[in-house]
């Protein structure tokens, strides 16, 4: 696991999340004033890991969280930990499953990156690969967004995406990417080692990295708007995984 910057848990779903995890934790933040029973849990769990208790006007967790709904309660973090890809790996032999890996191809709205870490936790998702550069990482509205799931689904954050593809393929898992030209996500068997690939929200997946995965997938669409937001279009393609690799009996 590699460390990064420290910084904020914010709101209240999220901090019970991370106190109930092993995230290291520095210090917890309570708007002065707030009823008793509102955090109580927030207050019990932080006083089981004797974390230090701060009271503090609301004015304070404003500037702390850029003005973001706190909801009255603000976590100082550790850097949140990257994974490697052989924890990924390792993550899906826990569970006794074959790999199903998810690669954000410079992925930019933190709230789309928490929106699908959300869904990859609810469906099995045993990881996530997102690129060094040009890319949101693990920030304070990802955790707020993902509602607790950052805790659960792993994420390592590799230097070059392409490579790292092939690595994957070199280790037994298939690559699927997202093209208008693929073939109908509905039909997807997902079963053995998969990794899906999603775009950028503007430009898609890189060229080079289309050129890398072994099949394409498409989401047809006879609206009038022909594109989906990626949060969307992740989620019903991971759905579309999960049903094939746990088909109703």
């Amino acid at each position: 696991m590699k460390n990064e910057n420290t910084d904020f848990i914010i709101g209240r779903h999220p901090a019970v999340m991370a106190l109930k995890s092993d995230q290291e934790i520095n210090k917890v933040f309570i708007q002065s004033g707030l009823k008793a029973d509102a955090i109580s849990q927030i207050v019990k769990l932080a006083k089981e890991r004797h974390l230090v208790v701060s009271n503090v006007p609301k004015n304070k967790l404003d500037l702390m969280t850029d003005r973001q709904n706190h909801q009255g309660v603000v976590l100082a973090v550790a850097a949140y930990q990257y994974a490697t890809i052989d924890d990924l790996f390792d993550n899906a032999a826990k569970h006794g499953e074959d790999p199903f890996f998810l690669i954000l191809d410079e992925l930019e709205d933190p709230h789309n990156l928490g929106s699908i870490m959300r869904t990859a936790d609810a469906a099995g998702v045993h990881g996530i690969i997102i690129p060094r550069r040009r890319a949101v990482g693990l920030t304070s509205v990802v955790a707020k967004t993902s509602t607790g799931a950052i805790e659960h689904v792993p994420v390592a954050r590799v230097t070059n995406l392409v490579q790292t593809a092939k690595e994957l393929q070199e280790r037994g898992v298939w690559l699927f990417g997202t093209d208008m030209k693929g073939k109908d996500y509905r039909t997807w068997d997902a079963h053995g080692a998969v990794a899906l690939v999603i775009g950028n929200e503007g430009k898609g997946i890189s060229s080079l990295l289309k050129k890398t995965c072994d099949e394409m997938l498409t989401i047809p669409m006879v609206g009038h708007v022909q594109s989906l937001n990626a949060s969307v279009a992740a989620s019903l393609l991971i759905y579309q995984g999960f049903n094939s690799r746990h088909p109703l009996k």
